[in-house]
């Protein structure tokens, strides 16, 4: 368990500091209003990260953690998605880190695997991100009809596909590789450009 004791209140050095001088447990506790919550919380997720995307079902598990903790952990999670969206619509996606940049906040810290694929205008501008699976354990699963028709539907240049591996290497699966090849084969086909497949894995404990 961590040791939440001696520390002050995270409020107040929030106010005296900025939020930077904070350390996770402080942040969490100034989100759930209390230090000892925000300890256990750490001691179950281990990171940021993984605390914000944890879903409803797996908060409900921890002893101690309250409806009002769990309302406001996925209302941070809504409003970083939606900040996150809007920043991004007027920002090329270009390459693995713009990737990385837009989604890894979200789908690192995911206890299930989610399957995405990002749609690009013809100057690589996001038009949306679209969620086209979603499953468990590491088996991606990717229909390139669904994803191309999700394409065409938004007029898209370009995709990329995105998916994390709950295990949290991101190495590339057999199923990945197949996954990767039998787009590219459609998309081409259909005039759209297949630009990545881009794995996201889960964070380490620092």
């Amino acid at each position: 368990m961590s040791d939440y004791r001696h520390h002050p209140s995270p409020a107040l050095r929030l106010m005296e500091s900025g939020p930077a001088a904070l350390s996770d447990l402080e942040l969490i506790a100034t989100l759930t209003g209390s230090t000892q919550t925000a300890a256990v919380l750490l001691d179950e997720f281990e990171s940021l990260g993984t605390i914000i995307a944890a879903s409803t079902a797996e908060l409900e598990n921890i002893t101690g953690i309250g409806a009002a903790v769990i309302a406001r952990i996925a209302a941070t999670r809504e409003i970083w998605k939606r900040v996150s969206h809007h920043r991004q619509i007027d920002v090329g996606i270009v390459t693995p880190e713009d990737v990385y940049a837009l989604l890894s906040p979200e789908m690192q810290g995911l206890a299930q695997e989610s399957v995405r694929v990002i749609l690009l205008n013809h100057r690589k501008k996001l038009i949306r991100v679209e969620e086209v699976f979603v499953g468990t354990g590491n088996e991606c699963f990717a229909n390139p009809s669904e994803i191309l028709r999700r394409a065409i539907t938004r007029s898209a240049h370009g995709i990329i596909l995105v998916h994390n591996h709950p295990s949290g290497d991101p190495t590339p699966s057999m199923a990945d590789h197949e996954v990767t090849r039998r787009l590219k084969v459609a998309a081409l086909a259909v005039g759209i450009e297949f630009i990545d497949h881009i794995i996201i894995g889960r964070p380490r404990p620092d």
